[in-house]
């Protein structure tokens, strides 16, 4: 470690928090959060990584899961891209997935930190006492990072400038090219974004924050000093470029997805105290997204959701390091914001990466719901957060969206990872590849279960003196250094609602408090004791406070009740979930191996928790009894359902609503009916099967899936063409999109004769629409088929269609049409 850095204590917290990683109507726990504590203490830290070890629980099966993929993956093959950027002759073959393509070279950064990560929370041998790496020198985990940061220092030694990196371009005519050129053009004035895609490079400043990470964690937690130096010729790289850049480059610059740069530089000052990183962090501010924030607006809607988060966590970690209080206002306002107007349940955001409308949740349950390194970033605002101010609203978001979202991203009997986490009732979680996927989330999953005890245990120094937060209830062991004592706590939490906390060491007795965080959805009293005694705590910002001269051996017992309950969405109270205590529940649909075809559940009846009777509550498992329409099904904890369909959300209905809702669905399966009785042809788009017999033909065009329903776009300079059945007489192509599409125009041909034009500006959020292009009989006169052709304008994308319809008006004779399909 270098001499000019931040205390142990502050640097343990902002490096536990680089990596812990789509949020709930949370009505209580998205309160504003000013009020200031008069007995608690005005900041707080977490204990450091290293001096946490789990017990026994799924967190700890997570991190065993995780640790056994850790250890398959080879260093050379991540370096691969690396090492022909700068010339060298690589030692492995590359990686598929993303590393194969120009986002390459990110997931080097996220092993980097998990790795560092992995070995502080585990002692590197495994889960034995603290400091258990042990002293016959590194263990494996440290002899990788070792390798990785030396490899790194001769690729960058060998470019003789500061640069290092895996990411590559895509030139104009196709051609796949090592990324380094684009800093050329770049610096000449030639700037190109799409928003993720700079100069044919994909995000390569996000990629660099990913690696500074890495860096920055291997210094911390593995005492690599070699990394920081790595650090430092990269920085001098980039600032090199941003020198040559006017304000106003530097926005157009800032236009593609930079991740947290801007936290890297600030971490790099804090690290050197050179102020020519403080300056630089400061300048990579984007302005059109973070000034709406400043203003405390929310202007979120249609922004992709994971490209922010980092922004504002830097902009957290610049107003630790200067005080300025304009720094703070943007991520507070946004935590509150993205919390209680645009989060699902589980603790996610987001869909189809994208923010939507506030308080919109329940027209926006789809496969596509809660990126995973979302979540992962929120959790680390969250961390900054808390540290400025305690408050357990903080935590209540950060409990739900670990236990709900983060555990429920790794299957722990494979160890891979989800990129989405998908709320729409009966979709399956779709997990990794080990050696073919490396997408963002398979990174950040790396990070977030090498770490789970890092926000257990919090302490502050209060007015008179210190505090021990205990802000999750997970298993664990921890070494308090400012009291020389171990802290173990047991429980079964969130099934059971008793959790012990046991002082199983103490150097000398001494007064200090114990903040026991009381969750804002208990709505019975609480029980604590201490050694067996009943006490009645102060309570204060969501904390039962704990003060007294403590021993060796003393217990603390904490009784939590975990009755069921229903939440429902921001902005909907028709729509629902089911949660008991902190844990989200979730129906069980059957098994992935088998189809889910029918309608989504639905609850009815006038009091519907009476309706719920418990199976095996130690396993917290329920059945509905009466309630449950189409049937009654099973209910479970979500985040366990790794191979099982669930349904998270459900319509509530009285006993009359439902009985409409059935007449209803009768009428609308009727008008499918006649519709299907008209059709001569139909399409169905992004399903191989189909798309082959309808001879489809296409350019920069991609299958999508949303809402249960594929379909294809086509980008700009592309297409996508199919052959469609007609016959004589009026007919009517009938196109499907989803009704928040936005900033997409385009053209329909049929046999090369455009026939309409089309733009979606979100004509009907939240449902599929269906647009009808009545088509000249001159087209289809004396024709068995046509061409249906969707070309998009230039920067503009066709589409997503999600099926085409050819049929006859209503009253045409019926007699000749050939029914294709319903």
């Amino acid at each position: 470690m270098t001499s000019n850095v931040d205390s142990d204590a502050r640097r343990a917290f902002l490096l536990a928090a680089a990596a812990t990683t789509a949020a709930a109507a949370l009505p209580a726990n998205s309160k504003n959060m000013s009020t200031r504590a008069t007995q608690l203490p005005d900041k707080a830290e977490p204990l450091p990584l290293s001096a946490i070890r789990l017990l026994p629980s799924p967190y700890l099966d997570a991190v065993t899961a995780n640790h056994r993929y850790l250890l398959t993956l080879e260093p050379d093959r991540l370096l691969h891209n690396f090492m022909t950027s700068a010339g060298l002759k690589p030692k492995g073959e590359v990686y598929g997935g993303w590393e194969k393509d120009t986002i390459a070279g990110h997931t080097l950064g996220h092993y980097l930190s998990a790795l560092s990560f992995m070995h502080a929370q585990t002692g590197e041998g495994g889960q034995g006492a603290v400091g258990a790496a042990g002293a016959a020198g590194k263990g494996e985990l440290q002899r990788r990072v070792a390798y990785l940061v030396e490899q790194l220092g001769v690729a960058q030694q060998a470019h003789g400038d500061g640069y290092v990196g895996g990411f590559t371009r895509k030139r104009r005519d196709g051609s796949i090219v090592d990324g380094k050129e684009i800093f050329a053009e770049i610096v000449n004035g030639d700037i190109r974004s799409a928003g993720f895609d700079l100069n044919g490079c994909w995000v390569p400043l996000y990629n660099w924050h990913k690696l500074f990470a890495g860096l920055f964690d291997a210094e911390q937690w593995c005492g690599n000093r070699g990394a920081l130096k790595v650090a430092i010729g990269l920085a001098e790289y980039i600032d090199r470029v941003f020198a040559a850049l006017s304000d106003e480059q530097v926005q157009t610059v800032l236009a593609c997805e930079h991740g947290g740069l801007n936290e890297s530089l600030a971490e790099l000052y804090a690290r050197t105290r050179d102020p020519r990183w403080l300056a630089l962090a400061e300048r990579i501010y984007h302005h059109k997204v973070l000034d709406p924030l400043k203003r405390e607006q929310d202007e979120l809607a249609n922004l992709h959701a994971n490209t922010q988060v980092p922004k504002l966590v830097g902009l957290a970690r610049l107003f630790e390091l200067t005080g300025k209080p304009a720094h703070a206002i943007a991520p507070r306002f946004f935590w509150n914001t993205v919390t209680a107007n645009h989060s699902y349940v589980i603790g996610g955001n987001a869909d189809r990466e994208y923010f939507q409308a506030p308080r919109s949740i329940s027209t926006h349950i789809t496969e596509q719901t809660c990126e995973a390194c979302d979540t992962y970033n929120m959790l680390r605002l969250t961390r900054h957060l808390f540290a400025w101010r305690p408050d357990a609203a903080l935590f209540d978001y950060y409990e739900r969206a670990h236990l709900n979202h983060i555990l429920a991203q790794q299957n722990p009997q494979t160890g891979m990872f989800t990129y989405m986490t998908p709320l729409m009732s009966g979709i399956a979680r779709e997990f990794s590849e080990p050696f073919e996927s490396f997408w963002c989330c398979v990174g950040s999953g790396m990070e977030s279960h090498a770490k789970h005890g890092d926000s257990i245990w919090w302490q502050g120094g209060g007015r008179t003196e210190e505090t021990l937060f205990v802000n999750l209830y997970i298993p664990s062991r921890a070494t308090w250094k400012a009291r020389r004592a171990e802290v173990e706590m047991t429980t079964r939490y969130p099934y059971e609602g008793r959790v012990n906390i046991k002082l199983a060491k103490l150097a000398s007795p001494g007064q200090f408090t114990l903040a026991l965080r009381i969750p804002a959805w208990v709505s019975e009293p609480v029980t604590i004791t201490i050694n067996g005694k009943p006490i009645s705590p102060v309570r204060e910002a969501g904390y039962a406070l704990v003060r007294r001269r403590w021993r060796a051996g003393d217990t603390v017992t904490l009784e939590l009740p975990l009755a069921l309950r229903l939440e429902p969405t921001p902005g909907d109270d028709g729509t629902v979930a089911v949660l008991r205590g902190p844990m989200v529940m979730a129906a069980d649909l059957g098994a992935i191996d088998k189809p889910f075809d029918t309608a989504a559940p639905a609850l009815v009846g006038a009091d519907l928790l009476s309706g719920f009777a418990p199976v095996n509550e130690r396993a917290a498992t329920y059945r509905t009894i009466g309630i449950g329409r189409p049937g009654d099904l099973p209910f479970s904890p979500f985040y366990k359902n790794y191979e099982r369909r669930s349904a998270v959300y459900f319509r509530r209905f009285t006993d009359a609503g439902w009985a409409r809702a059935e007449v209803a669905f009768a009428a609308e399966q009727a008008r499918l009916k006649d519709l299907a009785a008209r059709s001569v042809d139909v399409m169905y788009l992004g399903d191989m099967q189909p798309e082959r017999e309808h001879e489809l033909a296409s350019e920069i065009s991609y299958p999508v899936v949303y809402r249960g329903r594929r379909g294809r776009d086509a980008r700009t300079g592309g297409f996508f063409a199919f052959r469609m059945k007609v016959r004589p007489g009026p007919l009517v192509l009938q196109a499907t999109y989803w009704g928040d599409e936005r900033n997409r125009r385009f053209h329909i041909l049929v046999d090369g004769v455009r026939i309409a034009s089309q733009t979606l500006e979100a004509n009907l959020p939240g449902e599929f629409i269906y647009v009808d292009y009545p088509i000249p009989e001159t087209l289809t006169r004396e024709k068995t088929s046509v061409l249906v052709r969707f070309d998009p304008e230039p920067g503009r994308t066709a589409g997503p269609v999600f099926g085409c319809r050819i049929f006859a008006p209503a009253g045409v004779d019926n007699a000749v049409v050939t029914t294709a399909g319903a």
